[in-house]
């Protein structure tokens, strides 16, 4: 049988991603060994992670040209040489961007309960563990704080988001646009959304936030780092989750210039990968299949259809 593959064909460091950075691929499946499984792969989540992942950056496994790309998503098994995964099990794992992945058992994960598959890729999957463990192990939300979150209306900001709400804490999203800030407000339960389109971003969030903040879950970096570090309380914490504002950009974007405010307030500013947490992700999925069961955690889905998209679909994310 035939199998359509993307492969890596380029580097994206220091520029935005190109369609010449993915090469189509057919090969034919090779047979099936011991242990091993064929999924049909169904869904592919597209994170900003990725484009880092083809730069070599150092948080992940190293990639090079002429390897399917990677991506974590979930299928059907078709073909089975497992015991435990019979034909006709939902499963998740790095299946990459093929239309069928040969797979070891032992790194799939098989899908239960009655949460739609696309919630596996999102809240429940690589973002949701991020906003979980960022928010809460280095964040600290406490009761009766305010929570400041940049790209709150993209996957993990919005849980992160929604979870400081869930510990009783006041949160400020910051997002662009009208549509994206109606929905935080609306259908995720902040308290207030700011437009980073409508310009002043100090200003605006010295109006959302008049007692200042106590945690801010930074997604973007730059100018927003900037003007989220004036107005910090004393103790503060930064959690430095990504930095969209400079994922695509040719050169280093300057730092903030005032970061000695986190001397002055004697607050702190941490980075995190999720893959640290990995180990403990039985509590962090128990939690948020909760919260997604009792109706406090909302989450949209951007899907888009058919093979020939997919590098498409990626080069999204960062438009």
């Amino acid at each position: 049988m035939e199998n359509d593959q993307w492969l890596i064909n380029g580097s994206p460091k220091g520029r935005a991603l190109e369609t010449s950075d993915f090469k189509r691929h057919t090969m034919l499946l090779p047979p099936l060994t011991e242990g091993e499984v064929l999924v049909k792969v169904e869904m592919l989540s597209f994170d900003p992670s990725q484009k880092g992942q083809m730069e070599n950056v150092g948080y992940a496994a190293e990639t090079e040209f002429g390897q399917v790309m990677n991506a974590t998503g979930v299928g059907a098994v078709i073909e089975s040489n497992v015991d435990r995964l019979p034909i006709g099990s939902k499963v998740m794992g790095s299946l990459g961007w093929q239309r069928y992945a040969v797979m070891a058992a032992q790194k799939l994960e098989v899908i239960t309960g009655d949460a739609p598959l696309a919630a596996h890729l999102g809240p429940l999957g690589g973002t949701g563990l991020t906003a979980y463990f960022g928010l809460l192990d280095l964040g600290n939300p406490q009761p009766g704080e305010t929570v400041l979150v940049s790209g709150a209306a993209g996957a993990t900001g919005s849980v992160a988001g929604q979870i400081a709400k869930l510990k009783g804490c006041r949160v400020v999203g910051i997002a662009g646009g009208p549509e994206k800030c109606a929905w935080l407000t609306n259908e995720a339960g902040f308290d207030h959304a700011i437009d980073y389109k409508l310009g002043n971003l100090d200003q605006q969030i010295a109006e959302a936030c008049p007692e200042k903040w106590n945690v801010f879950f930074d997604n973007v970096g730059g100018g927003t780092l900037e003007a989220a570090l004036n107005h910090l309380n004393l103790r503060s914490r930064v959690v430095m989750c990504g930095g969209i504002a400079n994922y695509n950009a040719t050169e280093p974007q300057p730092g903030p210039s005032n970061i000695m405010n986190l001397v002055i307030m004697r607050s702190r500013m941490e980075g995190f990968i999720v893959l640290d947490y990995l180990p403990r992700a039985g509590e962090a999925i128990k939690d948020l299949l909760g919260w997604i069961g009792t109706g406090d955690l909302k989450y949209q889905v951007d899907m888009q259809e058919g093979f020939e998209n997919i590098p498409s679909t990626l080069q999204r994310l960062f438009t």
